[in-house]
């Protein structure tokens, strides 16, 4: 427990998140959590924030929090939630799970909406998409689970994150940007890059291998602290060589437990 009053954390509720997403940290959240909770800071900055998978499931608070995120789809969908959530909800409202509707969405170009309707469009996309995908979704659907776009069950959901997002600031950066204006000490940075080899799943153009190395370099010369978690790659240990690493392994399953399969990962920390 944190005894200094300036970095004290506050208890909060963990929340849901409203969505599947690809690298959504869901078996490594809780012990990123208390890793998280066991580092003295004021404020608490997640520089590639996606669905929250580990920003809503922390259950303390710091003095002060910022998410970012360089999707557009992600910065405008945590924005709305956060200042428009009962109108999206009635956007939501007759919305049902169909793969018609899911095609049909897939094929808009997202500029052309409103931030109401592209983010209404993004929550859906992203309940149906196979994985939890961003790139090359394709329509998830299993005869042995319920509709997985319910809007009786989403609107509680959302009405929690709303809540969790009070007095959270929400930017849109380029990812060394965001670091670079949010560092000084008492500053904690969560890291949550694509997989070092899946640069490409987000999205084209929105992150290159070739940034890991610029990551590093930004992160030796880093005033707060950082906690940063990739897939356990040679060169991943290789370009954070200068840094401490804690090794977890996890397993995925993908189409039944006969094919779950064991991975890597590590934790990163200066």
């Amino acid at each position: 427990m944190l005894s200094t009053p300036e970095f004290s954390l506050t208890p909060v509720d963990p929340v849901r998140p409203l969505a599947p997403y690809i690298g959504g940290k869901r078996q490594l959240a809780k012990r990123l959590v208390a890793l998280i909770n066991s580092i003295e800071h004021r404020t608490y900055a997640e520089v590639f924030v996606g669905m929250g998978g580990v920003f809503l499931r922390r259950d303390q608070r710091a003095r002060s929090e910022v998410i970012n995120d360089w999707s557009e789809d992600v910065s405008t969908f945590f924005r709305v939630i956060q200042h428009h959530y009962v109108a999206f909800l009635d956007m939501l409202r007759w919305q049902i799970t169909s793969r018609a509707g899911f095609e049909k969405l897939l094929a808009m170009e997202p500029s052309s909406l409103t931030d109401l309707q592209r983010s209404a469009r993004f929550l859906y996309l992203q309940r149906l998409a196979f994985g939890g995908k961003v790139r090359g979704r394709g329509f998830g659907v299993s005869p042995e689970t319920p509709a997985r776009f319910d809007v009786t069950k989403l609107a509680p959901m959302i009405e929690a994150v709303h809540e969790r997002l009070a007095g959270v600031v929400i930017e849109r950066l380029p990812w060394s940007d965001f670091i670079t204006r949010y560092d000084r000490p008492g500053t904690l940075f969560y890291l949550d890059p694509p997989y070092y080899g899946c640069e490409g799943d987000y999205g084209r153009d929105l992150f290159g291998r070739e940034q890991f190395e610029l990551m590093a370099q930004q992160l030796r010369n880093l005033r707060g602290r950082f906690v940063l978690s990739l897939n356990d790659h040679s060169d991943v240990r290789r370009i954070f060589a200068d840094f401490d690493f804690r090794e977890e392994e996890l397993t995925y399953t993908i189409g039944g437990a006969d094919k779950a399969k064991r991975v890597g990962e590590v934790i990163i920390t200066n």
